[in-house]
């Protein structure tokens, strides 16, 4: 570790020696050819280089450049030109380009489009907005900063999953997160195993943290399935587009990224630390006597510690471009003994033969990571368990530095844990950290491949293929002593080696062409297979069946067979066959039709009638910019209708469940085959408008969309006394509809100055039509991961995330119902489960900046989550022991203040007890809507300042860049007790939920970023 930041400090140490350096001063005016008019905001660069400025409202500018340098000038609406610097005064005139008003875009399967000629939303972000965080996991720098996404870290440190949804939750029970493709190829994004619940789980990562973000070019969010039609049921949840870096031709570059960043616990549970342990031998609650303890929490978490380096080489000719690139990125959590190391490397080449006829592409992207004691969700072998509800007063020292102690009758060491045995699951940190470690290994190969040939100007045939194999070796190793909850008397072995991966290919003919001066078309045809299998391998785990002998972790050392139920396993096995088509119609540039078409062929269809499924798709677009002469403010007007009909994924397994293996015996599969099934069918409407005004500076998009989801795979109990537990229908209709705006301007340019800020609203509504006709008017859990007073139940009339808790008991008029010792009753106990409200935000807002002063750049990022619910289990649970400030400020003042009713409707009001009330309404059963809180939380979520270093072209160095980089560094407004974007899992059943996640952090650190 201490070598790591020794050579991370020398590298920033050595880059920052560079001598800055300048040959001369270039002046000049640049007006508009048309009108003679000055024209303010063109960028001015020195080519080659980052060095550059912009003109100001005069038109004029002037940069230091060095020897024979060359400007390049650019400017939305007007044509780029290079002008070589002959002499220190330079006038030019600008020429109108309305093609340059429309930048093209990556679409789906690869395909380049203007986005003038887009029926649909689409969003890209460049590579600096992408990474200028420096987050381990890229998606987590695209919060706030795209409209219609909504983005929950994962709970498990580096290394962890994203949930991710485009446009609300869709399906009941199948995934919401959507599809993610690097260079035109569908990517894998599963995960093989899930933290979902309150006990204990794993969050395996998914395939999105094992990119390195440094390869990334642009990232481009079509968030309809009108956008990503033609991925087919993939792309129903809409796709994200990766776009990687490669080599130029004629331009051969180095460039180097070193980034150290620190992470800081800001914020845990509001604890107390003025009354002591219970007076009870083995009580695991502080409900005694007052006095003043030392806070132990504190110094249990460490400072974490991020290094990021990277090295890229580039560069090319007219034949062959290569891109390489090495990542390292190494973190030690905030967690003791948790350490995350992974290894990227990256090989692109693209080569042309056949005089350019032809052109063959090849990227190989490699992914070694290894995470030790990642954080593991709830209550077991959660070392916050035992960290917070410590007994006030016991002396934690002692504990944490002899966690364990020698049994003399065993001669092993066990636990030493004061109230081990006398709460579940509940041991001493440094016990689990050191005696019940896990390590995660997980080695990733992608390979892609593509040939194009170039029949004619106009027809083109590409040919692609990808191979995506991902291995996952888990290992935990429980040392006897641990408690019995979680482990036998000779400790327990968890074993698991699984395989992953995902073949495809494809093949596009596609045919461009102008007829006339009025007319364009662009065409395709093509056909596409794809095979997938996810969790493939062997899985053990010795649980309660216990070892052999005491603390060997080995397979063979695991008592009992029986333990060897489901260890061979396969998840998740699909192969797909697709025949699609496209076509667009642009006339006179102002009015474009794109209508679209898919079938596929499913194995995850197989015993049914439904084998195949056709998406339909259409979209028109008009630009009255091009056929109407508008007021001059307006640059630019469009707009747009799409519709698709997509459907959702067909799970594995559902039309022919299969039994699993056992030893010495089959468990037989107790699900009824759904040989009826269909595809879970989407119907997608979207209109929006997009304008630009004031000669491009300011910019605005506009869209509606309404998103009907039919025919959902919905579980339900069998009739009893058949031979079948479960059976599957299709039913179900789930409608989300909603508003997206984007808002950008160039708030203020200059030669010294400029200033871009954008501004994202998302809101989305999302409500249950209609369910089964045996469900309709019932709750019920079929989302899962609920438990202890929490239930995401799925009712008629609500949405998808409504949140049922454990309620007061009240009277016609509102009033709690109180027992004779004033304490709130149950509802559960009386009437169940009470509705307070959705996990779903009402909506999303998002503020980014970037300025620039000169050679200084900034930029900030402030988001927001407006409405939705968050309930803490870990309250509750920490209120019940008296380990809460809450409740040491009750007993300050004596007892909590109860106002409320009896049974018999008589008024009540006094002093109740704080251990009564507090033992009474929390616990881990407790009445968890005194739990629940607003989930509005507004943040600071990205903070960069640098500083630019320019040198001259003869220079070995290009460039230097130096800049202080900071995330999640504080909330302007958050009342729930942690993060309400914390993801326990990314399914759909545990949302907007805590129950002893991680505290809440600030990471801020130094990026040093050279070109040579």
């Amino acid at each position: 570790m201490f070598k790591r930041i020794i050579f991370s400090f020398l590298l920033v140490m050595g880059l920052t020696q560079i001598v800055v350096a300048q040959s001369q001063t270039v002046i000049g005016t640049i007006i508009e050819a048309e009108t003679g008019m000055p024209l303010p905001g063109v960028t001015v660069m020195e080519k080659g280089t980052s060095n550059g400025t912009s003109t100001d409202f005069d038109g004029n500018f002037s940069l230091s450049v060095g020897e024979n340098a060359t400007l390049v000038l650019s400017m939305i609406g007007y044509a780029t030109q290079e002008i070589p610097v002959t002499s220190d005064e330079i006038n030019v005139e600008m020429q109108t380009d309305t093609e340059a008003l429309d930048e093209v875009v990556v679409t789906a399967l690869g395909i380049k489009r203007e986005s003038k000629a887009l029926t649909y939303a689409s969003q890209t972000l460049g590579s600096e907005e992408v990474t200028q965080g420096k987050n381990v996991n890229f998606t987590q720098g695209l919060s706030g900063k795209v409209a219609g996404v909504e983005i929950r870290q994962g709970t498990a440190g580096a290394g962890s999953s994203t949930k991710i949804q485009l446009r609300g939750s869709k399906n009941i029970t199948s995934s919401n997160q959507p599809l993610f493709v690097i260079d035109g190829i569908p990517m894998a994004n599963y995960q093989t195993s899930d933290a979902s619940g309150f006990y204990g789980g794993r969050d395996s990562g998914d395939g999105l943290s094992n990119i390195n973000p440094e390869d990334i070019e642009s990232v481009t969010v079509l968030r309809g399935a009108n956008a990503a039609a033609l991925y087919g049921s993939q792309g129903a949840n809409g796709v994200i587009l990766i776009t990687t870096k490669q080599g130029e031709e004629g331009k051969t570059r180095i460039n180097i990224s070193s980034t150290t960043q620190v992470q800081r616990v800001y914020d845990y549970p509001d604890l107390q630390f003025r009354y002591g342990a219970t007076d009870e031998p083995g009580a695991d609650s502080s409900w005694g006597a007052p006095g003043s303890y030392r806070n132990h929490v504190d110094d249990f978490f460490d400072t974490g510690i991020t290094l990021q380096n990277a090295i890229s080489l580039s560069g090319g000719n007219n034949k062959t471009t290569t891109y390489f690139s090495y990542a390292n990125t190494y973190a030690t959590g905030n967690m003791p003994t948790n350490e995350f190391n992974k290894n990227n490397l990256t090989f692109k080449q693209t080569s042309k033969f056949f005089d350019e006829k032809v052109k063959v592409s090849s990227n190989v992207l490699l992914t070694d990571q290894k995470v030790d004691n990642k954080m593991l969700n709830g209550y077991y072998f959660n070392p916050l368990l035992g960290l917070y509800t410590f007994p006030r007063g016991l002396d934690f020292n002692e504990y944490a530095n002899n966690y364990q102690v020698l049994d003399p009758q065993r001669n092993i060491m066990t636990q030493n844990w004061p109230i081990l045995g006398n709460s579940e699951a509940n041991m001493n940190p440094y016990w689990i950290l050191n005696n019940a470690p896990n390590t995660e290994r997980t080695k990733r190969f992608i390979g892609n491949a593509s040939i194009e040939y170039n029949i004619s100007d106009a027809l083109t045939l590409t040919g692609r293929a990808s191979y995506d194999f991902t291995r996952q070796i888990y290992e935990q190793k429980v040392m006897a002593g641990s408690s019995p909850v979680v482990s036998s008397d000779n400790g327990r072995y968890v074993y698991e080696n699984i395989e992953s991966w995902q073949a495809y290919t494809d093949m596009i003919l596609t045919y461009d062409q102008e007829f006339g001066e009025d007319w364009d078309f662009h065409g395709l045809v093509g056909t596409a297979y794809q095979k997938r299998i996810i969790g493939d391998g062997l899985s053990v785990d010795s649980n309660t069946y216990g070892l052999y002998a005491p603390n060997e972790f080995t397979i063979q050392n695991i008592t009992g067979l029986q333990a060897f139920t489901g260890a061979q396993q396969v998840s998740s096995r699909l192969v797909k066959q697709s025949v699609f088509a496209n076509a667009s119609i642009g006339f006179k540039d102002m009015l474009f039709l794109d209508v679209s078409a898919r079938n596929d062929w499913a194995s995850t269809l197989s015993f049914t009638e439904n084998t195949s499924y056709l998406y339909p798709s259409a979209g028109v677009t008009f630009l009255p910019s091009e056929a109407f002469e508008l007021p001059e403010f307006v640059s630019y007007a469009k707009v747009r209708a799409s519709f698709a009909q997509v459907a959702n994924e067909v799970p594995a397994f559902r039309t022919n469940p299969i039994n699993d293996a056992a030893y010495n015996q089959i468990d037989f599969n107790t699900t009824q085959p759904f040989t009826e099934l269909k595809p879970e069918i989407q119907d997608n409407w979207e209109f929006g408008a997009d304008f630009r005004f004031f000669k491009n500076r300011v910019n605005l998009s506009a869209t509606y969309y309404q998103i009907d989801s039919r025919d959902q795979f919905l579980p339900l109990q069998a009739i009893l006394g058949t031979v079948w537990e479960t059976y599957f229908v299709n039913a179900g209709h789930v409608r989300n509809y909603g508003v997206e705006l984007t808002l950008g301007a160039d708030v203020f340019k200059n030669d010294n100055f400029t200033w871009n800020s954008t501004f994202n609203f998302t809101h989305n509504d999302n409500e249950i039509i209609d369910l089964n006709e045996e469900l309709n008017g019932q709750r019920n859990t079929i989302v899962g991961g609920g438990g202890e007073g929490y239930e995401t139940y799925i009712v008629q009339g609500g949405s998808l995330g409504d949140i049922y808790v454990n309620a007061y008991t009240r009277d016609e008029n509102g009033n709690i119902v109180v027992s004779e010792d004033g304490i709130p009753v149950n509802a559960n106990t009386t009437d169940g489960m009470k509705l307070v409200g959705s996990a779903n935000p009402d909506f999303m807002l998002g503020w980014n900046n970037s300025m620039r002063f000169k050679d200084f750049s900034l930029s900030f990022l402030v988001d927001a989550r407006v409405g939705g619910k968050f309930v803490s289990q870990t309250e509750a649970y920490l209120d019940g022991l008296g380990a809460t400030e809450a409740t040491a400020a009750a007993r300050d003042a004596g007892g909590v203040q109860v106002d409320g009713v009896l049974n018999d409707g008589t008024p009540f009001s006094g002093v109740v007890d704080a251990l009564d009330y507090y033992t009474g309404v929390g616990g881990r059963n407790g009445i968890k809507e005194r739990y629940v809180y607003d989930a509005t939380n507004v943040r600071l979520r990205q903070f960069t300042l640098g500083y630019n270093f320019g040198f001259d072209e003869d220079s070995f160095m290009k460039n230097l860049n130096v800049s202080l980089v900071g995330n999640n560094l504080f909330f302007f407004y958050n009342e729930a007790p942690t993060d309400p974007d914390f993801a326990i899992s990314t399914g759909n059943g545990t949302q907007a939920v805590t129950n002893f996640g991680p505290p809440i952090t600030r990471n801020f650190g130094l990026n040093l970023s050279a070109n040579f």
